[in-house]
């Protein structure tokens, strides 16, 4: 029988970031009604930015802050210039543009960086100290942390900002609230902003956590759509649950030698088990 226990600390850490990620598409999608497929890949281009600057000589914890300031203001960029182009399309519409807009970014970090292996450093990777009796990075204890804090402090600001009381109205009628008076456009814009930030952070954790690749964290949004799908879209306390118990599951499959291979797999058995329950519950209440 395998040790688990280092594989649940590791889980936790690369949860954390499926966590920041899923609550950023959430935000998103309460205040602007797009699922954005494009996630992943701002985290990436943020990623790639920081390596780029440590790799020519700059200081890491500026290079951090470039690479997610970078990923906002694409996000703002999409929010500002593509998205009310496309605020009235199907919604299926608008997601296929997020999702043509993560290609683009892809094919871009491609021709920029290629897709030679790298990874990410980060000063916390050798600071250490042991829980449990295993060995957990500063790095993965500040993934975690931040999945935390970041998802309170947005949780916070939905409830009692001003902006956020003003994307609850949105999420419920966007014309009815511009109507009101509320500044559409500015408040989207804000939800972009945020979105951005929180891909930003969470692609510099992956490209420590796990390895710097476009590609690679392109498709990380897959388990953070998933997340967003367990809390339908709505809720960010049961996107946070269902994070944590994808990054968890997916760790602790990998020692095990016939599912271990296909623990890629665990997002999707997930989100259409969610999908499938919520089916269910509809089906029940319209007999």
């Amino acid at each position: 029988m395998p040790d688990f226990t280092p594989f649940l600390v590791s889980g936790l850490a690369t949860a954390a970031t499926y966590v920041l990620s899923g609550v950023g598409i959430v935000v998103l999608y309460r205040a602007a009604g797009i699922v954005n497929f494009a996630q992943g890949a701002v985290g990436a281009l943020a990623a790639f930015i920081s390596w780029s600057i440590v790799e020519h000589g700059g200081p890491p914890g500026w290079s951090w802050v470039a690479g997610v300031t970078a990923a906002a203001l694409v996000s703002l960029f999409y929010g500002r210039v593509i998205a009310p182009r496309l605020a009235y399309s199907d919604p299926i519409m608008r997601a296929v543009a997020t999702l043509s807009f993560a290609l683009i970014l892809l094919g871009f970090m491609g021709y920029v960086w290629g897709e030679a292996p790298r990874r990410l450093r980060l000063p916390t990777d050798t600071m250490s100290f042991e829980l449990l009796g295993v060995r957990i990075t500063m790095t993965r204890a500040i993934a975690f942390g931040l999945g935390v804090l970041a998802t309170s402090a947005v949780m916070l600001f939905l409830a009692y900002s001003r902006i956020g009381l003003q994307m609850r109205a949105l999420a419920s009628n966007r014309d009815l609230s511009a109507m009101l008076g509320v500044r559409v456009l500015r408040v989207d814009s804000w939800a972009w902003v945020i979105s951005g930030l929180l891909a930003g952070v969470s692609g510099v954790l992956l490209a420590d956590l796990q390895r710097l690749s476009g590609q690679a964290l392109t498709f990380a949004v897959i388990p953070a759509i998933a997340a967003a799908v367990l809390g339908r879209f709505v809720s960010l306390p049961a996107t946070v649950a269902g994070g944590l118990v994808i990054g968890v599951c997916e760790a602790l499959l990998t020692p095990v030698p016939v599912i271990g291979p296909f623990r890629t797999a665990i997002p999707f058995l997930f989100a259409v088990g969610a999908m499938l329950w919520m089916q269910r519950r509809m089906t029940f209440v319209y007999r």
